[in-house]
């Protein structure tokens, strides 16, 4: 086996490999040994398979097992060998035609690209200087909340048999529809009760019933969508005839004892108590994401190094692509639609350096001081992913426990928090008070 380095540019290496037929073939004669004992094949004893039989039927199959298990030790042997530490997976570029290799007719000889990670001392972190907003908790917001709280649990009372439905009112009603004077499937309904502008029907269903009275009886002629999910309705007309049966007004609700009871707590100061932890948390998460924020900001403007160019460039494939499902679906600001491509690329190009400087130097801070992942906060992150896919979980634990790549994605968030806490912790961090707005106010991307 010949291993030589051909190339040393920046951060990038390049190795030329050699592996003889000669010694394959060793290798192979190896292997077939090591599983001869334990074959069972028909028409001869258990474990007492010529060698020839197996090449003959095998020997494909296992100088392929080979071949990419010498790639991967040769590739490990050159960057040890070399004291280096690979950014990302080797490149790989064989350069005789692997059916020669594996049928034994030529050397495996290749060439291995990779990127390396550059050679840099973090910052002193004792010596960052970080700040952190904060805001006070104030009567006043969470007077606001409860208020928000009592919008979302309207009460709706009876407005008397001659008052005409409007809108934000709730009205009971049966209604049977038709298409071409037939019912359709899933069309009718007995003592149904419909808010008035809440869009949660055909559009202009709930809009005919403004004005309705109690005992009212009327027809409503609507419209299906063209993309219905029913292809049967589909841009179909429809007629609906429909009793009302009550109109009801919103009313918000007391915000005393019995409405903390009716959200199922003992009274209304345990939801006083729930609603100032809840802003305290929202506050806390604010208060670090800012401090995270300058945190960055300070390691960025504190480093400067090559970086490898596979990285960079994988980073900004993955922004481009998502920029274009932006711009593909609209959600694209206007300050970026006024620029042109080359100008979007270099922007964004940068924005692609800045996050691969900023994760080199949090795993270097993280390395030196031996911070990891524990098993259980891998779990709980599988579990939230796998949760977001109900009916779903098993296949996605199953995907990650079979992707180490996409497992690694998973795990990268974790530490990168990690290792930010751990900065924190150690910064000279300054509490600055700040008003809700201003703590709450979201930063530019």
């Amino acid at each position: 086996m010949e291993v030589t380095q051909t190339k040393a540019e920046g951060l990038s290496r390049t190795f030329e490999v050699k592996v003889s037929a000669t010694e394959l073939k060793a290798k192979l004669d190896a292997r077939i040994e090591e599983i001869r004992p334990q074959m069972k094949l028909k028409g001869f004893r258990p474990g007492k398979v010529p060698a020839a039989h197996v090449r003959k039927m095998f020997g494909r199959d296992l100088m392929g097992e080979l071949v990419n298990k010498l790639v991967d030790e040769t590739n490990q042997k050159a960057l040890e060998e070399n004291e280096l530490r690979p950014a990302g997976q080797p490149n790989v570029h064989l350069e005789t035609d692997i059916e020669s290799i594996v049928k034994g007719e030529a050397d495996l000889s290749y060439h291995m690209h990779v990127d390396v990670m550059p050679e840099f001392t973090p910052v002193n972190i004792e010596e960052i200087e970080v700040t952190r907003p904060v805001a006070e908790i104030e009567d006043a917001q969470v007077e606001d909340a409860l208020a928000r709280i009592a919008e979302q649990n309207l009460k709706y009372e009876p407005r008397g048999k001659t008052a005409k439905a409007k809108d934000g009112d709730a009205v009971v009603v049966d209604f049977v529809g038709k298409v071409d004077g037939v019912p359709f499937e899933g069309g009718a309904a007995e003592q149904q009760s419909i808010v008035l502008g809440s869009n949660r029907f055909i559009p202009g269903f709930e809009e005919q019933l403004v004005g309705v009275k109690t005992g009212e009886e009327k027809e409503l002629v609507v419209t299906f969508p063209e993309d219905y999910p029913s292809a049967d309705l589909a841009g179909k007309e429809a007629v609906f005839d429909v009793t009302v049966h009550e109109v009801r007004a919103p009313k918000t609700p007391e915000i005393d004892d019995e409405f903390a009871k009716g959200l199922g707590l003992d009274d209304l100061e345990q939801l006083n108590g729930l609603v100032r932890d809840q802003l305290k948390a929202e506050f806390a998460s604010a208060s670090r994401a800012k401090a995270k924020r300058d945190l960055l900001d300070k390691l960025d403007d504190a480093h400067d190094f090559d970086l490898p160019p596979n990285m960079v460039e994988q980073e900004f494939g993955q922004i481009w692509q998502q920029l274009q499902t932006e711009m593909d679906a609209g959600r694209v600001s206007d300050e970026d639609k006024a620029k042109s491509e080359d100008e979007l690329k270099d922007e964004y190009r940068k924005i692609s350096e800045r996050r691969v400087r900023l994760g080199l130097v949090l795993a270097e801070i993280g390395r030196t001081a031996d911070v990891r992942i524990t098993e259980q906060e891998v779990n709980q992150a599988l579990i939230a992913e796998a949760r977001q896919y109900p009916g779903q979980e098993r296949q996605v634990v199953e995907f990650f426990q079979k992707n180490p790549e996409a497992l690694a994605q998973l795990r990268a968030p974790i530490y990168e928090e990690k290792v930010v806490d751990y900065i924190l912790g150690i910064a000279k961090v300054t509490d600055k008070t700040v008003s809700r707005e201003e703590l709450l106010k979201e930063d530019d991307e």
